[in-house]
């Protein structure tokens, strides 16, 4: 796992690249109540805005981590935002992207690098 200093995770397997919130995250936006996901088929640039979460404390915007094509995206967090406080590293992920170019995920921490960032 990769992890963005906008407190994303990131998982690789066979080119597709799964994308969620942190632990960390869901904790510090508090309870979320509202998520809105990317069009699969939508060709995103790193950076993107491509999620809209909200939280009973702020609204915030998910950037794509990486250059590519939205391939699948979870629509049982829209349809129940609360399961992304439940299992945010887990079953709660936002989408998946077909990576335009893997090498993008170099830039991002492991899992100990991320845990001195928030430390």
């Amino acid at each position: 796992m990769k992890y963005t200093e906008e407190h994303e995770w990131l998982e690789e397997a066979g080119g597709i690249v799964t994308v969620g919130i942190t632990a960390h995250a869901a904790e510090e936006l508090g309870d979320i109540v509202f998520v809105e996901l990317p069009e699969v088929g939508t060709e995103v640039s790193k950076d993107d805005e491509i999620v809209v979460i909200e939280s009973v404390k702020a609204a915030s915007d998910i950037l794509a981590p990486i250059d590519g094509e939205i391939v699948e995206v979870n629509e049982a967090i829209v349809n129940e935002p609360a399961k992304v406080n439940e299992d945010p590293e887990g079953d709660a992920w936002f989408f998946k992207i077909k990576a335009a170019d893997l090498s993008q995920m170099d830039d991002y921490m492991d899992e100990a690098g991320y845990k001195d960032f928030i430390g």
